[in-house]
């Protein structure tokens, strides 16, 4: 289905089949880096097992991949600039490339940390790259377009990744998960090279480097992001760990203070945060990001635990959101000349939450058929807080701040939904625990009920049977218990949203008949 092209401007130039090439590539890039972020989740219990590593060790298999991936994303836009959009995508294209040959031949957790840690660098480097080549490669006119494709990828990627990577496992092997980044990769690099002018290096960027901000970024966001991960198994403050890595995140942030007022040229551009409009896109996107990777893991540990599904099965469902998605995306260009972006992304704000809301009063016999609605509504949802959003970021700086912008706006993101699964997950223990002692002092031992049950069960036949009763009443309030924490992870998730909703009135509207014209 081909997109539908708003008309060009009288004197407006289309862009060729080269930046078209471009713009697609960007997109590849983006997908893989982001479906690589859950392509592993559903498999990881077979990783685990193959190559000897304990259920707390193989959450690092995830976890490494997100940390690299969100201190590399800022540094993106001064990259860029020291080696050339081309030459630095095709080195972080084949890195990215060789990094998962070595995650998919791994015989040991050390092997896939050290290939994961590659893959996040060298993945991340290409998300924010798609919104650079958009904004410096087409026409305002045509814009809309390029958008609708990328913002589509960030969207699919999350969805999808959980469905391959099951498919991938249960049909073939793990491996494959990895290795399917190759013929990827080859595409990708053929469309860069045709797509993509070359540019010559500026290698005394590197001299006059901002690197009290380029240290501080990766102290800082790597710090909070795996305190942000294994505080609740660490105990959050009781670990000596913790406390460590909270004191390298303040180092951290701080040294990205002093870049800021000193380098003469800040490797992130932090002073955008001071333009409401795009401050105001960087809050939005850290609850879009929540939402979009918080569903994304509740959704298969609520099936797993409660209905027993497997991975390819908890897939299906997560992937059920991109439909929208799919759909909608030809229609995007055509959309953003109709509808104010403030509307939109309210509109698809609104709709997140709803569909949060909606989905809190599970019970212990739902199933996969309990999200279908709301899956659907959820990514109709997210493609249009998304893709309006991306549009916001994109119009509300100047064109030679796209890069920084991008950078920025794809961290929020990705920060967003780390810190959603942290606190989703401290959410669930803290939450599942107080409704187990709720539930449990609800039930009197001595209640006739309680001792007609227990009497039917064991019929008399001595201790054991009557301890073997007891211990069925604690699994069935256990798991009633589990079911009440899912529910409240959802109303958490609806009520994150609508708190920020309103600053979709700080969103810097597109003029009527000139959405494809200046970015501020």
């Amino acid at each position: 289905m081909s997109a539908a092209r708003p008309p060009a401007p009288q004197g407006a130039q289309n862009a060729d089949i080269t930046a078209w090439l471009a713009v697609v590539a960007g997109a590849i890039g983006a997908l893989m880096a982001t479906l690589d972020i859950s392509i592993v989740n559903s498999s990881l219990p077979t990783i685990q097992g193959e190559i000897g590593a304990s259920s707390t060790e193989g959450t690092w298999i995830a976890t490494s991949y997100l940390v690299s991936e969100i201190v590399i994303i800022p540094l993106t836009a001064w990259l860029e600039r020291v080696f050339g959009l081309r030459r630095f995508l095709l080195i972080m294209a084949s890195l990215f490339m060789g990094f998962s040959m070595a995650c998919g031949f791994s015989s040991n957790l050390t092997e896939m940390i050290i290939g994961r840690v590659g893959q996040g660098f060298t993945g991340g480097a290409m998300i924010p790259t798609g919104m650079t080549i958009i904004a410096t490669r087409l026409p305002r006119h045509q814009q809309p377009i390029g958008t609708a494709l990328f913002g589509s990828t960030l969207i699919m990627g999350p969805v999808f990744g959980p469905l391959l990577g099951g498919w991938l496992t249960e049909n073939y092997s793990w491996h494959y998960a990895f290795f399917i980044n190759l013929p990827i990769c080859a595409v990708l690099m053929t469309f860069l090279v045709v797509g993509l002018k070359h540019q010559s290096m500026k290698l005394d960027e590197l001299k006059e480097a901002d690197w009290l901000g380029i240290v501080g970024m990766a102290a800082g966001l790597g710090g909070l992001t795996v305190v942000l991960e294994e505080g609740n198994r660490e105990q959050w403050f009781d670990s000596t760990l913790i406390w460590r890595l909270t004191g390298v995140t303040i180092v951290g942030f701080v040294l990205i203070g002093l870049g800021q007022i000193y380098a003469k040229r800040p490797v992130v551009k932090l002073a955008l945060l001071r333009n409401r409009a795009f401050a105001a896109v960087f809050v939005l996107g850290l609850l879009i990001g929540a939402v979009l990777y918080g569903t994304s893991y509740v959704i298969p540990q609520f099936l797993a635990a409660i209905a027993g599904y497997n991975a390819q099965q908890s897939g299906g469902v997560v992937f059920l959101s991109g439909i929208p998605a799919a759909m909608m995306m030809p229609l995007f260009p055509l959309l953003v000349t109709r509808i104010d972006l403030r509307v939109a992304v309210m509109g698809g704000m609104l709709l997140m939450a709803a569909c949060c809301w909606f989905d809190s009063d599970l019970t212990i016999q739902s199933t996969g058929s309990a999200f279908v609605a709301s899956q659907l509504m959820r990514g109709l949802g997210q493609v249009f807080a998304m893709l309006f959003l991306n549009q916001a970021a994109i119009a509300s700086v100047k064109q030679n701040e796209a890069g920084d912008a991008s950078g920025l706006f794809n961290a929020a993101r990705n920060l967003g939904g780390s810190i959603a699964l942290a606190l989703l997950a401290t959410l669930q223990e803290r939450r599942e625990d107080f409704h187990h002692w709720t539930l449990f002092s609800a039930i009197p031992a001595n209640g006739t009920d309680v001792q007609a049950w227990v009497a039917s069960q064991t019929q008399g036949v001595g201790n054991d049977a009557t301890l073997g009763a007891l211990q069925s009443i604690n699994g069935i309030v256990e798991q009633q218990a589990m079911v009440m924490g899912f529910n409240d992870q959802f109303v958490a998730l609806a009520v994150s949203i609508t708190v920020v909703i309103p600053l979709v009135l700080l969103l810097r509207p597109l003029p009527k008949g000139h959405h494809k014209m200046a970015m501020h």
